[in-house]
């Protein structure tokens, strides 16, 4: 209890209000996505879109407010992390990782072919699609002495 009586208290300022060193209201725009515990985040994405463009962004409506400020928020943390190139090389590695997966996948799908042909369980209908596996690349076995080998 303080020396007037006043047994209130006053939450700290968003980290938004809080560098602009203003009040911070209860209605704060800011606050939810700058807590005061995160003045970094909000430095971020001052320094890459500035005071006004994020006043812009929260002028949005609430659904398209939220996705517009996790994006901000996301491209200034990337801009801190890999000052160069931000989100574009963090895309670019992504497209990298994915062109990678899909040449291995290529190869083991080749290298299953192969194999199936070598072992005389390759039957054309199945690497299309239209054998009665569906859409499973492996042949459906129905012979019970078949699965014990």
């Amino acid at each position: 209890m303080s020396l007037t009586g006043d047994t209130t208290t006053l939450q700290p300022p968003c980290a938004a209000c809080k560098h602009q060193r203003r009040e911070c209201d209860d209605d704060c725009l800011f606050a939810p996505y700058f807590p005061p515990h995160q003045p970094k985040t909000f430095r971020n994405v001052h320094r890459l879109f500035h005071f006004v463009g994020v006043m812009k962004t929260l002028r949005l409506g609430p659904t398209q407010r939220a996705e517009a400020m996790k994006s901000i928020i996301y491209q200034a943390d990337m801009r801190e992390k890999f000052p160069v190139h931000g989100c574009l090389g963090v895309i670019r590695r992504l497209e990298h990782q994915t062109d990678l997966a899909l040449e291995e996948l290529r190869d083991v799908r080749s290298q299953l072919v192969r194999y199936r042909m070598t072992s005389g369980a390759w039957d054309p209908k199945l690497e299309s699609g239209l054998g009665s596996a569906g859409n499973s690349s492996f042949p459906a076995t129905h012979d019970p002495q078949a699965l014990d080998h």
